[in-house]
């Protein structure tokens, strides 16, 4: 009998003590807990700490307050000149309603699904506006716009959208060939037309440089000319006043200064009547 008792109790503080337990759960700071009774809602606890609950009546989901990276599929997108270009994005999200997300979406998985589908349309919304080279090549304003497009339209689901990005954006195979091809033609026109422009510009500068040099040479030859004709004025008279001084001595100097030019370095035999070889007597 006192087995039975005994084993009684112990039945009743074991269940007691299961109860007890199942009553109690914890909430951490970087989560939210759900409770749930039968499929409905009956709290949503944002705060962490130690918190009671009706065993096997309520249910608890735990949803975590960080954010989230979702590294979305690559997508086709067709652009403003019909070109059609692959986008690789990603988008960074948190949970920020968590009473909408369960009414909504209730799990991760279905969020992400509703994230590419809003996503995508914003892209395909925003970048058909836009021609290819002003996606590829420009300050990409754009995404801003495909940013706030997705935070609006996910906001109803308890999603807040902080950001979307693009990692890169390619051509399909068949086309890349083709638009390849394009950019190469367009870039050998624009390097003929500098290299044109460079040999005008070229031109220009050796006319300019041809013209000042005539100019420089044609100044120094005047000046050359009147140095010259000075220097022959001056030596004029300078002979003029040494004739005028000693006739007999610059008749004599002269009569030498021939000799040397004549006769340079050699003996030459000559009569005596020749006129300028009198000083010789």
């Amino acid at each position: 009998m006192k087995w039975v008792v005994l084993m009684t109790v112990l039945f009743i503080v074991a269940i007691a003590t299961v109860f007890i337990f199942l009553s109690f759960f914890i909430v951490d700071q970087t989560q939210y807990a759900i409770v749930l009774r039968f499929g409905e809602i009956r709290r949503v606890i944002s705060e962490p700490g130690l918190y009671v609950r009706t065993p096997f009546v309520d249910s608890i989901v735990r949803l975590s307050k960080r954010y989230y990276i979702y590294d979305i599929p690559v997508e086709k997108i067709i652009t403003l000149d019909k070109k059609t270009m692959l986008v690789d994005t990603y988008a960074i999200w948190r949970i920020s309603d968590p009473k909408k997300f369960i009414e909504s979406v209730r799990t991760v998985n279905l969020a992400l699904s509703r994230i590419d589908d809003v996503v995508y349309s914003g892209l395909r919304n925003t970048l058909a506006k836009l021609e290819f080279d002003d996606i590829v090549t420009g300050e990409r304003q754009y995404l801003t716009d495909i940013t706030e497009f997705s935070k609006k339209n996910l906001a109803e689901f308890g999603i807040e959208v902080r950001d979307v990005r693009i990692k890169h954006t390619d051509l399909p195979a068949e086309n890349q060939q083709a638009v390849f091809e394009r950019m190469k033609s367009e870039r050998q026109s624009i390097a003929a037309l500098i290299r044109a422009e460079g040999q005008k510009e070229a031109q220009k500068i050796r006319s300019e440089a041809d013209k000042k040099a005539a100019i420089m040479r044609a100044e120094a030859l005047s000046e050359a000319e009147k140095i010259k004709g000075s220097g022959e004025a001056s030596a004029t008279r300078i002979y003029a006043e040494a004739f005028s001084k000693d006739y007999e001595f610059y008749k004599l100097l002269r009569t030498l200064d021939s000799y040397r030019s004549i006769i340079p370095n050699s003996v030459v035999i000559v009569g005596k009547d020749l006129t300028i070889l009198q000083q010789m007597k």
